[in-house]
């Protein structure tokens, strides 16, 4: 038996186990984003929120996010502990379930920008670079604006 089947067999079956998109594209799967908005600053200080709904195609988990107009962005989460609302950053990243829709709200996971270069007014558009597991990176443009209001009393940011 020749060995040139058999390499042929064993590369047409490491193809069909790769990350690639749909059909062996050779694209990989994008997390679709959807609904970005970012609160204004409040008045001298230089954080504020962000959120969107994010849905993979397939299990994922959203690790990092940058952007050109805060020095720093992190994946946060917000709980109750101790009957105290708590916030902080979740340092693995986010993890999205495949085909399900997962919403970053107030009062609960979100994006937070540390160090706005700019005060962010009504209006204006942030850019959000978010850097997945899996998934190829997504830019997208964000408004600055009120979210919608939410029954939470944890919407504080």
């Amino acid at each position: 038996m020749t060995r040139a089947p058999l390499l042929a067999f064993a590369v047409l079956g490491l193809a069909a186990c790769s990350q690639d998109g749909p059909a062996g594209s050779g694209e990989q799967a994008t997390v679709q984003a959807a609904a970005a908005i970012c609160r204004p600053t409040p008045v001298g200080r230089r954080m504020t929120g962000c959120y969107l709904s994010l849905t993979a195609p397939a299990a994922d988990r959203l690790l990092s996010v940058t952007s050109p107009d805060a020095n720093l962005v992190q994946i946060h989460e917000s709980r109750i502990e101790s009957g105290m609302m708590m916030m902080g950053e979740l340092r693995d990243g986010l993890p999205l379930p495949a085909g399900e829709t997962v919403a970053l709200k107030p009062g609960g996971d979100h994006l937070m920008l540390m160090g706005v270069k700019q005060p962010l007014v009504p209006g204006d558009t942030v850019t959000l670079a978010l850097t997945f597991a899996s998934s190829g990176p997504v830019e997208l443009t964000a408004t600055v604006g009120q979210p919608e209001a939410t029954t939470s009393a944890a919407a504080a940011h």
